[in-house]
């Protein structure tokens, strides 16, 4: 597309919104009336609507074990207090994710250890797995980033090799399979969440996956403040907490999962076309799917932008103007250990445990990491993939269209 760029003023390339989110019909309502009407809006005797999503989500996913939890940051502490984190060991986790991977290990008392990931898919790089492992090493945290799933052939067997448990954090990807597994019991563990901008909402919520009955055991006890199933309500055998979901988040869940191999497959569909779309250009790459990548989550479509081939237009002005021609997109994350709540808290537990390096504020070596959170990185989300091919021509269009006016916008005073 050709013409006046909308950030100076031109027509935007596109008018109308993508679809909404989140996606709803008389089943949600139903389910919550059903809910209300039943009197029992948090645990039952029966497990009720949660015992029901349980089983649901479990056998979507090829889990034999699924533990509901109220959010999806608190399904990931969980999992590190179900395997008996040691206080002051350590947590691999990529650089690039949501803070909770690395605020749910300093809530569990471990120490993140912050690691680089893979140009191509900025997933979590298996070589800085093994690099980083120490003896304090209690666990590795691979993301599996907008529903990519990682490499988990390599993470696996560096983690068997060592003796190392891993829980996947499969927050965003819902669905997604590796080698036709859906992950989340492809390791020890596996972690989701059903908050508002997930492929799968309930406005907040969580589940732990595995195919390990003792860890799903003390999954449920550690979410139920610390109770034994067998036991009697006021004996608690573990340190726990009050981690329970609600039959008003199941109620919604279990409706959501009934249109979710629907959207999963149209967002797949609309994914590849746009993915081939992007690659006929010199303009964005989306990121590489390793063949052994059966099924993509796409909670985020992720490209990595290329300055030079806009003229040398700065990432932040090429998001700017993209969003005035009506294309939603974001520049995604900020490397986890530059935040200050991350750092704060790395410093106290050093302080607590009475390391000599308690005031050092060190950064680790990810320049992956950086140049994917400083420049590179471009972020579109699941919603739009819900659309059609002609709402992908559109982002394809925008795309071109600033490519084209780069040079005026590298020249325009306001850059």
């Amino acid at each position: 597309m050709t013409g006046l760029l909308a950030i100076l003023g031109g027509e935007p390339t596109r008018k109308t919104p993508f679809p909404a989110w989140p996606l709803w019909d008389t089943r949600e309502e139903d389910a919550l009336i059903e809910v209300l009407r039943s009197g029992t809006w948090g645990i039952a005797a029966d497990g009720g609507k949660i015992a029901a999503f349980e089983q649901a989500f479990a056998q979507a996913h090829h889990a034999a074990h699924a533990q509901a939890v109220f959010n999806g940051s608190v399904a990931l502490e969980v999992a590190l207090r179900a395997l008996d984190v040691a206080y002051g060991g350590e947590v691999i986790v990529p650089a690039y994710t949501f803070l909770a991977t690395a605020t749910a290990c300093l809530m569990a008392g471990a120490m993140p250890v912050f690691v680089d990931i893979d140009p191509d898919t900025y997933n979590i790089d298996p070589q800085a797995i093994a690099a980083a492992i120490t003896p304090r090493t209690q666990a590795i945290i691979p993301v599996h980033i907008g529903g990519l799933p990682a490499d988990m052939d390599a993470i696996l067997q560096i983690a068997h090799e060592h003796g190392i448990p891993v829980i996947e954090d499969a927050c965003q990807a819902h669905g997604a399979a590796w080698k036709g597994r859906r992950v989340g019991a492809i390791g020890d563990l596996g972690c989701f969440s059903f908050q508002s901008s997930k492929n799968i909402n309930a406005g907040e919520g969580g589940a732990i996956l595995t195919d390990d009955e003792a860890l799903a055991e003390r999954c449920w006890s550690v979410h139920n403040c610390g109770r034994v199933r067998e036991g009697r309500w006021y004996q608690h055998e573990v340190l726990g907490g009050n981690y329970r979901m609600t039959q008003w988040q199941a109620a919604l869940l279990l409706a959501q999962l009934t249109r979710f191999e629907e959207l999963a497959q149209r967002r797949e569909a609309n994914a590849r076309y746009l993915a081939d779309r992007l690659a006929q250009m010199t303009a964005l790459r989306p990121l590489v799917r390793d063949p052994r990548v059966t099924q993509h989550g796409y909670h985020l479509f992720i490209t990595r932008y290329d300055p030079e081939a806009f003229e040398g237009l700065p990432r932040a002005r090429f998001l700017e103007a993209l969003r005035a021609e009506g294309i939603p997109c974001s520049e995604g994350y900020v490397p986890l250990y530059r935040m200050p709540a991350i750092q704060n808290g790395i410093r106290r537990l050093r302080a607590a445990f009475g390391r000599a390096d308690a005031g050092e504020s060190d950064l680790p070596n990810c320049p992956v990491t950086e140049r994917a959170c400083a420049s590179e990185g471009i972020w579109f989300f699941q919603t739009m993939l819900l659309g059609t091919e002609a709402d992908m021509d559109d982002i394809v269009a925008a795309v071109q269209k600033v490519q084209a006016g780069a040079g005026r916008l590298v020249s325009n005073s306001e850059v």
